[in-house]
């Protein structure tokens, strides 16, 4: 009488098969990614709340069931303000890439909208509210256009508003011609809003500050540092900046 077999003991070669579907099908999805068509502020919305939820945070994009309660979250933009002026980053983003490589200008988002920063000795000399409008022209000519798009509206449908801020570094300052850097990073900020104006932005739709050395990216210890702080900032202003 012939012996009866048992089961089989089981292997663990399936597991290669598992693993390479698992690979191909990782890089499926990577391919099909395409990093342009990323949201950057929605990002930086997710990123931010994340960070927060991992140090014990509380931060959401929205808020939370106990909102009935009192316990609205309102830390963040909504998701539909990010978006909107995600597209507009985008855009500048391309419009922008040759200043951007070369340190000219730089693009950021933050709570007060999207930033275009006029950056460097590019536009200004040091204790100087004169523009180097032979240098800077075309690029001035480009931003003034892009504010001028009909498609940078909120919510509303209505028209986006602009806010021009000014910079210094902290070095003294001409008494003949500024009493103080107040005076100086207001001015360069006046005299950004005649070139844009005069490029055809509407000049309705601004408004200006000067912040002085108040408001440093750098240290004020090197000449880089001083450079990258007598800058102008153009913020195309979220609804809740107006």
């Amino acid at each position: 009488m012939a012996k009866k077999k048992g089961p089989t003991q089981a292997t663990s070669g399936w597991l290669n098969t598992y693993a390479d579907m698992i690979t191909l099908m990782l890089c499926f999805f990577v391919m099909l990614y395409d990093p342009s068509e990323a949201d950057v502020v929605q990002m930086q919305q997710m990123t931010a709340s994340i960070a927060n939820d991992a140090t014990g945070g509380g931060q959401s994009l929205s808020a939370g069931r106990l909102s009935d309660l009192g316990n609205n979250i309102n830390s963040l933009p909504s998701m539909d303000k990010g978006k909107a002026l995600g597209q507009a980053v985008k855009r500048a983003v391309s419009l922008f890439a040759p200043e951007i490589k070369t340190n000219k200008i730089a693009i950021t988002s933050d709570e007060r909208g999207l930033v275009i920063t006029l950056a460097a000795d590019s536009f200004f000399r040091e204790a100087s509210a004169e523009l180097n409008i032979e240098e800077t022209r075309q690029t001035l000519l480009s931003i003034a256009q892009f504010l001028s798009d009909d498609s940078l509206r909120d919510r509303e449908g209505r028209p986006r508003r602009f806010r021009i801020e000014g910079h210094t570094d902290s070095g003294d300052t001409d008494p003949a011609q500024w009493k103080s850097n107040w005076e100086l990073s207001t001015a360069r900020a006046v005299n950004v809003l005649h070139y844009l104006t005069d490029f055809g932005a509407d000049e309705k739709r601004f408004s200006v500050a000067g912040f002085a050395d108040t408001r440093a990216l750098y240290t004020n210890e090197t000449s880089e540092g001083r450079a990258y702080n007598r800058r102008v900032d153009i913020i195309i202003l979220d609804e809740g900046h107006f």
